[in-house]
């Protein structure tokens, strides 16, 4: 997969400043000229007076409730959507654009410590002032973190556009004095240059000039024995017509390495990754052939493989999917049995019975992010977003003190928050790229293609093959290929290892599902889609989970409560609205009690989908909390002031 610095978007004509612009400048007729005429004028009166006697701009009639951080925060989650889905990139530019909108922020405020700038002001209308320096300071950024990513032409003209909306002229591009523009672009500046020397290699486009894969690519339509140098370090994938997660054609069909060099970027509240680039070592997942994990590999291969089995629409099998019956697990395991009741209602949770086949298709699709995704990072900007909404106006910081303004509560919050999932991709990309291991693709196709490892004296023995389950993983043997056996479609494979297992996208996925059935072990895939099947980037830790985590104890932190607002939050997904195939059956509302129970099912999701195993969820589920509480307790002690003093 490539990554967003590598390929430019179609960014037409030039604006002020000689950056490429919106591309709808035109010549200008004589009766144009004349109103353009008189407009410098009225602009030339506007410009000498001082800039808090201004008119006040006209606000803006869609989401006129809306801070202008949230304005910005929703501007750079459409451009995300656009561009190339590479998460530790998209995480540090969100932190960006968060600090930057925080240290304009802080500039009017007598207490608060700026991150990068750290210059005072005052001013007649602060609330003015503040919204024009954050504007200038995040369209400095996003302009020039955009200006090569897919989708550069409109991610730009939306930027344009809301400066034009909030009436900042583009063409102020000075950083001398103290007008808030001025202070905006100093702003902007400082984080363009921070960000140019903080080892993302952003220069060269992300890449990581010292990352080579040992395995050679593995042809995801081959259904042949795997070749592996290295069976527990990552193996990319050979994919004919490769599209991004987010459904932007690739043309190189070979995968390469995301973010192997992350652990090396500057950190928020994590401590440099030194050497390693590793911040945080947990030390390495369970290994193939290692004779301490590697029974504990197998068994975690082995769920994935059972959990890919489940999802087939023609099981009758069901489960109670509500916040009363899942959630509630303690941090990194699975042993919550759910919420006894609501604390916003004081009722239990009602049940919410569904097919396991939905839940597990729903579930794997949704937090997927797929096709126009903002990736992890900014989803959970999303759910913050949301539950900020639900709060308003009773917005207390810590769930304390008296009600804040929407704009000190957004700028604070994706200060903190975004400061969280920027140090999440560097502890799970700084343990990817140091351990490198392998996704269960191609364990599940390797070690099938050995044979299996349960019986020495049975046929098809290798130590490092599957172990076999009756009914899941099993020796094909003439018995089952007879015709009218289960594996009659295997024939002239005897002797070789089936699985059950997703089929794959059918023909039709709005009106037909792929469904299980008996496959080989060596054609074995995960339930996505088969343009992208698994991303581009080594398996641990998950940074689904890290990410999730860490926003989430940022988000239970900065409300006050570790339960969303009213108790309960998700999403419902309509019947038939699958995109990998015809599905889910029934609408099925995913829901969760905390922000911790939101933030496992996105891992969990990994291992439904066939992206992760176990160990890769529950490390990054650890790694996150440490992430999202060192993050906040950083960003309190900016809030009050108590950083460089």
């Amino acid at each position: 997969m490539a990554d967003q610095g590598r390929e430019a978007g179609d960014i037409g004509g030039t604006a002020g400043g000689g950056r490429p612009g919106r591309g709808r400048r035109v010549a200008l007729g004589v009766g144009a000229i004349l109103a353009a005429t008189a407009l410098v004028v009225v602009v030339a009166v506007l410009v000498a007076r001082p800039w808090d006697q201004k008119p006040q701009c006209p606000p803006i009639a869609e989401n006129p409730e809306w801070s202008v951080a949230r304005r910005w925060d929703e501007a750079t989650l459409d451009a995300i959507r656009r561009a190339l889905p590479n998460p530790p990139v998209h995480a540090r530019t969100l932190f960006h654009v968060s600090a930057a909108m925080w240290d304009a922020w802080a500039a009017y405020d007598p207490t608060a410590s700026g991150y990068l700038v750290t210059e005072k002001h005052t001013a007649g209308d602060v609330e003015a002032a503040r919204a024009e320096a954050m504007s200038y300071a995040a369209y400095r950024v996003l302009t020039e973190r955009y200006i090569r990513a897919v989708g550069a032409s409109e991610s730009l003209s939306e930027f344009d556009d809301l400066m034009d909306a909030l009436c900042y002229p583009l063409d102020v591009t000075t950083t001398e004095g103290g007008s808030p523009a001025a202070v905006g672009n100093r702003i902007g500046e400082a984080v363009i240059a921070a960000g140019l020397a903080d080892g993302s290699r952003e220069e060269t486009g992300y890449d990581d000039a010292t990352y080579e894969p040992v395995n050679p690519p593995l042809v995801v339509a081959s259904t042949g024995i795997v070749a592996m140098v290295d069976p527990n370090r990552w193996q990319p994938l050979q994919i004919p017509h490769m599209i991004s997660q987010n459904g932007i054609p690739v043309t190189n069909g070979v995968q390469e390495a995301v973010g192997t060099n992350w652990g090396h970027v500057r950190p928020f509240a994590l401590p440099p990754g030194g050497a390693a680039g590793v911040p945080i070592d947990p030390g390495p997942p369970p290994r193939l052939g290692d004779p301490v994990t590697d029974a504990e590999l197998k068994q975690q291969v082995v769920e994935v493989i059972r959990d890919g089995s489940l999802l087939d629409p023609a099981s009758s099998e069901t489960m109670d999917i509500s916040p009363g019956a899942r959630g509630g697990n303690s941090l990194g395991s699975n042993d919550g049995t759910g919420h006894p009741m609501n604390p916003a209602t004081g009722k239990p949770y009602e049940p919410d019975v569904v097919s396991v086949a939905d839940f597990g298709r729903v579930m794997a699709e949704f937090w997927a992010d797929g096709p126009k995704s903002e990736t992890p990072p900014g989803h959970w900007n999303v759910l913050a977003n949301k539950a900020s909404d639900q709060l308003a106006p009773d917005l207390r910081i810590g769930g304390q003190g008296e009600p804040v303004d929407r704009l000190e509560w957004d700028t604070k919050l994706y200060f903190a928050l975004n400061g969280a999932v920027h140090d999440a991709a560097i502890a799970a990309w700084g343990l990817k790229g140091h351990y490198d291991t392998v996704r269960p693709i191609s364990l599940v196709r390797y070690m099938g293609g050995l044979g299996q490892s349960s019986d020495p004296a049975s046929p098809s023995y290798d130590p490092e093959g599957l172990p076999l389950v009756a009914g899941l993983i099993e020796v094909i043997v003439p018995e089952r290929t007879a015709r009218g056996g289960p594996m009659a479609h295997l024939a002239g494979h005897e002797g070789e290892i089936a699985v059950r297992g997703w089929r794959g996208t059918p023909e039709d996925p709005a009106t037909q599902a792929g469904g299980v059935d008996w496959i080989l072990a060596t054609a074995w895939i995960p339930y996505q889609l088969p343009t992208f099947v698994t991303p581009s980037f080594p398996a641990y830790a998950s940074g689904h989970s890290t990410f999730s985590r860490a926003a989430a104890e940022v988000l239970a932190a900065f409300t006050g409560s570790e339960y969303f607002p009213g108790g309960v939050a998700g999403y419902t997904i309509p019947a038939g609205s699958l995109k990998f195939e015809k599905g889910p059956t029934t609408d099925v509302p995913l829901e969760w009690a905390t922000y911790y129970d939101a933030a496992d099912q996105a891992g969990q999701s990994r291992l439904w989908g066939g992206i992760h195993i176990r160990a890769d969820d529950l490390i990054g589920r650890r790694l996150g909390a440490e992430c999202g509480r060192d993050a906040w307790t950083l960003a309190q002690r900016y809030f009050a002031g108590k950083v460089g003093s």
